[in-house]
C-alpha cells in the first residue's frame, strides 16, 4: 500500500508506519463516542467554592507563588478570518446594487452593525489613518459617501488594516485611554498579575508557522513596555504545532490523498496535538486559556481572583495526594485505606466499579495509587447561557471507573437518546479556565503522553483543489488529551469567560473600555 517514496516522506515527519496503519483503519472504523453516565452539576462533579475557600486558597497560592516554577500557556494559532467570516461574505457579495444595498440595510445584517458601530472598535483610529491614505476622506466622510464595502474593505484587506489575514492575538481588542490592546496584550498583562514567581512572569504561546514572525516582532515591543510599566522580568516564547502530530488525508475511498505530485498530503490535527507542546514545558504549575478570552483591566479583578483561588486549591489538593500516596505504600490499615478509597472517589472524582470493593486490600492500595500518581488539573467552569463550548460530564474509562471529563460535541452520539437526554440536562460549560500541575510528588516532570485517550477524535469533511478529502481531528488539548487526569471542577462567575468568536462580539459590554 505504501512506496518506498511514503515510507521515507513518513520517516522525514517523525511519523511510524504504524501510526499511519491506525489513522487510516480509523478512516474505516471510525472513533467511538463517549459514554457519558451524567452531567456533571454543583455537588455532583462541580464544586462552588464559598468566600472563604476563596480567599484562603487565594493566599495560599500567593504565599507560595513565589517558590513554585509557574507558566501561562496560551493556545494562540486561531486566524482571525473567522472572526470577520461575515464581512468576506459582505466585500465578496456587495456591487452596489439596490437588492444589495437592501440586505446591507437589513437591521440584522452583521455588515450593517459593523459599519454603525464602527467608532466603538479598539482599531478606529488606526483604520482612520488607513481611509485618509487610501481615499482622501475620514471613515465618517466614507460612510456619507455610501462605500460601506470600501470601508470594510480597509479593515479586512491587505492594503488596509490586514486583519482578514492576521492571527486572531494580534487584532486590536480593547480601547485605552491613549493606546489600544490586543489579546497578546492582554494576556501578559493577565499573566502579571497572576501568574508571577518572584518578579518573573513567563508566558508560552502556541502560535501558527506562517505568524510565528508577527507574533515575534510585536511581543518584543509589548515586552519592553510591559517589564517597565510593572517592575517584572517576562520570559515570553513560541512554538509551533509539531508536525508529526499532522494526521493523513484520505478520499472518499478511505484510500490516501495523494497531491499532484503523487506526496501524502497531511493535515494539522486540532488543538488536542498541542499536547506535545505542553508536554515540552519546563514548569510546576501551568495556568491555560485560549488566546481571545480576555478583558480589558478594568474588568480583570473577577479573573484574578478565581485564578490565584483555583492555583491555591490545586496546591492543597497536591499536598493531599502526596500525603494519601505515602500512606498507601507504607502498608495502611483498613482504616487508612477507607480514608484514601473516599478521597480518590469524593475528592478526585473516580468512581470505582462495585467489583473493586471485593478486591484483597493490596490489589485495592496497587489500584488507588495508580489513580493518585497522575497529573492534576482544576477545570474551571461556568453556568451554561448559550456560548459555544465543550461541557463537564462524568463518562466511563477503559478501565471500568467513572470520572469528570470535559466533552466536546463531536465525542457524543447525536443518534444516540440516551446520550442525548443527559446532554440537555447539563448546567454549565467548558471556558478553557485550568490550572495544572504536570510534576509528580517528588517534583518530577510527568509524560503527559501517557495520559491521554488515543481513542479520542473525529473526522472531517473537507476539500482541496475541488477534490474531497478526510482528515483525522483531536478535540481540545483539555480533551481526549487529558481524559487520564485527575481532573477537579469548580464553578467560576461568567464575568470571568468573554470569548470573541465575530468582530460583533467586541461591541459586548465587557469587551468596551
Amino acid at each position: 500500500m505504501y512506496t518506498e517514496k511514503d515510507i521515507k516522506y513518513f520517516a522525514e515527519r517523525g511519523i511510524k508506519v504504524e501510526e499511519i496503519d491506525r489513522q487510516l483503519n480509523f478512516y474505516k472504523t471510525g472513533f467511538p463516542f463517549l459514554e457519558l453516565v451524567r452531567p456533571a452539576t454543583p455537588n455532583d462533579g462541580i464544586r462552588c467554592l464559598t468566600e472563604e475557600e476563596i480567599n484562603k486558597f487565594s493566599q495560599k497560592y500567593s504565599n507560595e507563588a513565589e517558590n513554585i516554577s509557574i507558566v501561562k500557556f496560551v493556545p494562540a494559532s486561531g486566524a482571525a478570518s473567522r472572526m470577520f467570516k461575515d464581512l468576506f461574505v459582505f466585500v465578496s457579495e456587495y456591487n452596489g446594487s439596490q437588492e444589495q444595498k437592501q440586505k446591507f440595510n437589513d437591521v440584522n445584517s452583521p455588515a450593517r452593525r459593523f459599519v454603525d458601530n464602527i467608532d466603538r472598535f479598539a482599531f478606529y483610529d488606526n483604520l482612520q489613518k488607513i481611509v485618509y491614505g487610501k481615499y482622501g476622506m475620514s471613515v465618517k466622510e466614507m460612510l456619507q459617501a455610501h462605500k460601506p464595502k470600501e470601508l470594510v474593505e480597509s479593515v479586512i484587506s491587505k492594503d488596509g488594516l490586514n486583519y482578514g489575514n492576521l492571527p486572531k492575538g494580534l487584532i486590536e481588542f480593547h480601547r485605552y485611554k491613549n493606546t489600544s490592546r490586543t489579546p497578546v496584550e492582554e494576556h501578559i498583562a493577565e499573566g502579571i498579575m497572576y501568574a508571577k514567581s518572584g518578579k518573573n512572569v513567563r508566558i508560552h504561546f502556541t502560535v501558527s508557522p506562517e505568524h510565528l514572525g508577527f507574533f515575534s516582532t510585536f511581543v518584543e515591543k509589548a515586552r519592553v513596555f510591559f517589564e517597565e510599566k510593572y517592575n517584572c522580568k517576562l520570559d515570553i516564547n513560541f512554538s509551533t504545532q509539531k508536525p508529526f502530530t499532522d494526521t493523513i488525508a484520505v478520499d472518499d475511498n478511505n484510500e490516501i490523498f495523494r497531491d499532484e505530485n503523487g506526496t501524502p498530503l497531511f493535515r494539522p490535527a486540532g488543538h488536542g496535538s498541542l499536547i506535545e507542546n505542553l508536554n515540552d514545558i519546563d514548569s510546576r504549575l501551568v495556568f491555560i486559556k485560549t488566546i481571545d478570552n480576555v478583558v480589558p483591566d478594568s474588568r480583570k479583578e473577577a479573573t484574578v481572583k478565581y485564578k490565584t483561588a483555583l492555583a491555591g486549591y490545586l496546591l492543597k489538593t497536591k499536598e493531599n495526594i502526596a500525603d494519601y500516596i505515602k500512606i498507601l505504600e507504607n502498608n495502611p490499615s483498613q482504616q487508612q485505606l477507607d480514608e484514601a478509597y473516599v478521597f480518590v472517589s469524593k475528592k478526585l472524582c473516580v468512581e470505582f466499579p462495585e467489583s473493586f470493593l471485593n478486591l484483597p486490600d493490596k490489589e485495592k492500595a496497587e489500584k488507588l495509587l495508580a489513580k493518585l500518581k497522575r497529573p492534576l488539573r482544576i477545570c474551571g467552569m461556568v453556568k451554561n447561557e448559550g456560548e459555544p463550548g465543550g461541557g463537564p460530564f462524568w463518562a466511563k474509562n477503559s478501565d471500568g471507573t467513572t470520572s469528570l471529563q470535559i466533552v466536546e460535541s463531536s465525542q457524543i452520539d447525536s443518534k444516540d437518546p440516551q446520550s442525548q437526554a443527559i446532554v440537555k440536562k447539563s448546567t454549565h460549560f467548558n471556558p478553557v479556565d485550568l490550572v495544572c500541575d504536570l510534576t509528580d510528588c517528588e517534583g518530577k516532570k510527568y509524560d503527559l503522553r501517557k495520559f491521554t485517550d488515543p481513542m479520542t477524535g473525529f473526522i472531517s469533511h473537507k476539500s482541496k483543489n475541488g477534490r474531497n478529502l478526510k482528515s483525522i481531528e483531536r478535540p481540545g488539548l483539555w480533551n481526549g488529551a487529558m481524559s487520564d487526569w485527575n481532573t477537579i471542577f469548580v464553578e467560576v462567575p461568567i464575568e470571568t469567560f468573554s470569548p470573541v468568536k465575530t468582530v460583533l462580539d467586541l461591541l459586548r459590554e465587557q469587551h468596551q473600555n
